[in-house]
């Protein structure tokens, strides 16, 4: 069967403009054709429950031309539950306040130097609970966890050294999820979230080159 485009159709996720394929698929017990998706519908009090998705192909059988076809996902898809659960969780936190690197960043004795910064946004108490590294750099914090920014506070400010956590030399040159620096955090007591906090890419070249020098490879 032919496959012309694919598209993944739900209210709890922004619908995309189909994406094209053109790929036959024979006889075989399980093909994945991978299918964008748009941001998720986010409440702002609670994390909302995953509606029905269904995927949208355009498809042809030997010479005919494609006709549309719809094919219903089983109801709750448990990739699209997570996908739904983390993207929203992340929106529940950040409507309480703003978590992202501070604008200072110092370098020496081979440790880079910055703060974490939470900035209020609306109403809850949000606790930090870790700062994670990545898959190249590693993530030191005065105390674990690192603080909470109480309901009647408007920032906080948490210090924070990164030092590299590899430093084979063509790593520097794989770096997808190099900066993607995951921030644990609760809202009003409530179940651990995950937020992505990723510094601007300024911050990343700067932090490629300061890698390379506390590895010894150099760098400007």
């Amino acid at each position: 069967m032919f496959f012309a485009d694919v598209q993944l159709v739900t209210p709890s996720f922004r619908t995309l403009p189909p994406k094209k394929v053109e790929t036959t698929i024979g006889r075989t017990n399980r093909t994945d054709i991978p299918i964008p998706y748009g941001a998720a519908h986010c409440t702002p009090d609670r994390l909302p429950e995953l509606r029905p998705a269904t995927v949208v192909a355009h498809v042809a059988t030997g010479s005919e031309q494609p006709r549309k076809v719809v094919f219903k996902v089983p109801h709750p898809d448990p990739l699209l539950t997570r996908l739904l659960r983390d993207e929203c969780s992340q929106f529940l936190i950040e409507q309480a306040a703003g978590i992202a690197f501070g604008p200072r960043w110092t370098e020496a004795g081979g440790v880079m130097r910055t703060t974490l910064v939470l900035t209020r946004r609306g109403a809850g108490e949000v606790a930090v609970r870790d700062l994670g590294g990545t898959t190249h750099y590693n993530v030191g914090l005065e105390r674990r966890p690192p603080g909470v920014l109480s309901a009647d506070r408007q920032r906080m400010e948490v210090p924070v050294e990164l030092t590299p956590a590899r430093c084979d030399g063509h790593s520097f040159g794989e770096a997808k999820k190099a900066f993607m620096f995951p921030v644990r955090a609760s809202l009003d007591g409530g179940e651990e979230r995950v937020v992505i906090v990723t510094p601007p890419k300024p911050v990343q070249d700067r932090l490629i080159r300061y890698a390379q020098r506390a590895c010894g490879l150099g760098g400007g």
